[in-house]
């Protein structure tokens, strides 16, 4: 079947609650392991489905947010959601009070359980109208900024329609784009803060009816953080402040320089090089075309994978009005087939799109034989392993869509992976900030934003824009918006990439030296022999489909421990891994790019 063939059904809440009660009392008097886990199977079965029916809604509603049918679908998703949850809850209460619990563990795993009893103190049925209403305002945000029609060029452009000429070699177009852009934000900023305020009182309000003192600890809770606390994010904070602020500081005084520029500006932030940034070479139909290409040489699991996402036309790719912003992947577990969206707009960004969402959307193909649906995708920061780690793995194909502008790509890549980290600790603290002062006006909210900015990003030049001047940065991030808590995530993920970038690297020694080693022996070993002694190992690339075969069956820092990496955390993690980065940007000569 193809992802237009897949069958969308609202679901009658009254009859599936009415077969769950039934399994979930079935559940409570089942007296025997066995029977047990039969009843969890059909509850599942039943989740799935459910999981099935709001995941194809979802992604219906964002191709076009326009369509009247699967808008009044959404509507009906944000109002049912919490009413499903709470079945859940019931189902999670019984699970982890259950006498056959050890053995259940050994059957499902022990992060399952874990999962649950997160799930039991982030809900309570007395907050399903609260839950309501945040959805409701989350999909109001999303909406506004799928409405935008900004006119640029004489054209009607959406958001992401503007990033080409954002990047643009003329600096003035630069500017003129980058303006347009925070006008319709400027234009629209009280609406946003009335947004942004609400979602903030509805999310203390809340945390505190659960019995916590903000939303800060409902946060972590919510994003299922099992071995890890604000403690210890807020040090890996101070980590990222000593060793990688200073070394993306000297990447952005690096770009200044190259581009011949007396000062970076705003503006010319995501332009790299006087040439031009490396543009794919041809369209999305092209770019999909090599990216088959890419999959099939890389390995044959990546091979079949990336051809039954073409077979099953399981890809949304290039912007279109209407059509809401980013990129995802999820997964529809009924027809165990992940799902890829994306907006296209004919920049570089077109490939690390790709290459980061086939990160999750490969993970979840290796772990379709989960039937939990909790257990598919891992917690968020490590999903975000998979999918930042595959933008490094497709390195050696980049030449397939940059040609000779291929080395330029990487050095903006890996250039973008450092100067990110800080980015991701700001939204980080600012969000901590937000949830820790929830009476905090606007205008206090845009002053942290901007004091915050300050200590991890202190290249910023705002002047000529007092929309980013005064703080307002942050309203085009939509995780800060809709998903509370989710961006520390993509720092400590990146922090792991970058171990996998190195790993792959000393890999690609190893091969080399091993195929001196076969050549220098000559006829002196037998075949056999031989090939044994050539073996290429490439822990770095066994290694990642390791750890995207367990999915969601191990928490973060187990699945970090199982890649054989170094945690995020670890005092001297960061600064071992900055300096191959540094040596690898001190080997290139990037003004000749």
């Amino acid at each position: 079947m193809k992802f237009s063939e897949f069958k969308y059904e609202r679901p009658d809440y009254e009859k599936i609650k009415v077969s769950f009660d039934s399994l979930i009392h079935e559940l409570k008097v089942s007296n025997s392991c066995k029977n047990q886990l039969e009843c969890i199977n059909h509850i599942n079965h039943i989740r799935n489905h459910l999981e099935t029916m709001g995941t194809l809604a979802e992604i219906r509603h964002s191709i076009n947010t326009k369509d009247r049918y699967y808008d009044e679908e959404q509507n009906y998703w944000d109002k049912y959601s919490p009413l499903y949850e709470e079945l859940d809850f019931k189902f999670y209460k019984e699970l982890i009070h259950s006498k056959f619990r050890k053995k259940l563990e050994e059957k499902l795993g022990r992060q399952f359980f874990t999962l649950a009893e997160f799930s039991l103190k982030s809900f309570s049925p007395n907050i399903i109208e609260d839950l309501q209403l945040e959805n409701e305002l989350s999909s109001k945000y999303t909406r506004l900024l799928a409405s935008a029609k900004i006119t640029f060029m004489g054209e009607t452009r959406n958001l992401s329609e503007l990033t080409p000429f954002m990047q643009s070699r003329d600096r003035e177009m630069r500017k003129n784009a980058s303006d347009s852009k925070y006008k319709f934000f400027a234009d629209h900023e009280d609406e946003i803060d009335r947004i942004y305020d609400n979602l903030v009182k509805i999310r203390t309000k809340i945390a505190r009816k659960l019995g916590f003192e903000n939303f800060v600890k409902l946060g972590y809770i919510r994003m299922k953080r099992s071995d890890y606390n604000p403690q210890m994010v807020a040090n890996f904070r101070k980590q990222v402040k000593k060793y990688l602020v200073p070394a993306a500081s000297k990447l952005y005084e690096r770009q200044r320089k190259r581009l011949g520029l007396s000062s970076l500006f705003y503006y010319d932030e995501n332009f790299k090089f006087n040439t031009g940034n490396a543009i794919p070479k041809g369209g999305p139909e092209w770019i999909v075309k090599n990216a088959f290409k890419m999959y099939s040489e890389l390995s044959p699991q990546t091979g079949e994978f990336f051809n039954f996402m073409l077979d099953k036309n399981l890809l949304d790719l290039v912007t279109k009005e209407n059509k809401a912003g980013g990129g995802y992947c999820t997964y529809i577990p009924d027809y165990k087939t992940p799902f890829i969206f994306s907006n296209f707009n004919g920049t570089s960004g077109d490939v690390n799109v790709l290459t980061h969402e086939t990160g999750h959307a490969f993970q979840s193909y290796l772990s379709r034989w989960i039937e939990i649906p909790e257990c598919i995708f891992p917690t968020y920061e490590s999903c975000e392993i998979h999918s930042m780690s595959m933008e490094f793995f497709t390195w050696p194909w980049m030449e397939l869509f940059f040609s000779e502008d291929a080395d330029k790509y990487r050095f903006a890549h890996l250039e973008s992976a450092v100067e990110f980290i800080p980015y991701g600790v700001t939204v980080d603290e600012f969000q901590h900030y937000v949830y820790e002062n929830p009476e905090a006006s606007p205008k206090d909210r845009k002053t942290a934003w901007r004091n915050i900015e300050k200590k991890y990003l202190p290249h910023k030049n705002y002047t000529g824009c007092d929309f980013l001047e005064r703080g307002c940065w942050w309203f085009q991030q939509s995780h800060i918006f809709n998903v509370p808590f989710y961006y520390i995530d993509y720092a400590l993920a990146q922090i792991c990439a970058l171990q996998f970038w190195e790993k792959a690297a000393v890999d690609k020694n190893s091969a080399w030296k091993d195929y001196i080693k076969i050549c220098k022996v000559g006829g002196t070993k037998s075949f056999l022999e031989l090939e044994k002694a050539a073996v290429d190992k490439n822990s770095a690339w066994k290694d990642y489909i390791k750890i995207c075969k367990v999915g969601g069956t191990k928490s973060f820092l187990e699945l970090v421990k199982l890649a054989n990496l170094k945690s995020p955390f670890e005092d001297g993690c960061i600064s071992s891994i900055m300096k191959p980065i540094n040596n690898w940007f001190n080997s290139i000569d990037d003004e000749k790019l």
